[in-house]
């Protein structure tokens, strides 16, 4: 079955624009970030935004590709990975944020902003790298 191109460009315009907003407070200092409430729910609502539009991306894939329905969110990228549709290092990363997503979601009273900071800090090229490779299935 052939892939929703409209909705993969749609959901990686959700990435791009997520990230955009992400790298905007991408300079601030790890202690002005955690003093700074309104930084922190910008940084958790776009973080969850652009891993949901990335396992949308992810679980559309394989279902027409592989017809398959991975069991849990981070299975969806070994899924790729095991298809040779992402290096096996970037299913990874993927794997361990959409375990942190389940965190944002489920456990929203108890998120650790020093690690939503890492995230921003360090993880934003792995959601970058992961565009590229859907653009380059459509």
């Amino acid at each position: 079955m052939d892939l929703d191109r409209d909705r993969l460009r749609a959901r990686l315009n959700d990435i791009s624009r997520s990230l955009s907003r992400l790298e905007a407070l991408r300079s601030m200092r790890c202690e002005d970030f955690l003093a700074d409430e309104d930084s922190q729910d910008i940084a958790r609502s776009r973080l969850l935004t652009a891993i949901e539009a990335a396992l949308n991306i992810c679980y559309h894939v394989v279902a027409r590709r592989m017809h398959r329905v991975p069991e849990e969110y981070a299975q969806c990228f070994h899924l790729l990975r095991e298809a040779g549709l992402i290096p096996s290092e970037l299913a990874e990363r993927l794997a361990t944020m959409a375990r942190f997503r389940n965190r944002l979601v489920h456990l929203y009273w108890d998120i650790d902003y020093g690690q939503v900071y890492e995230i921003r800090q360090k993880s934003l090229t792995d959601l970058e790298a992961f565009s590229e490779a859907v653009a380059n299935w459509i």
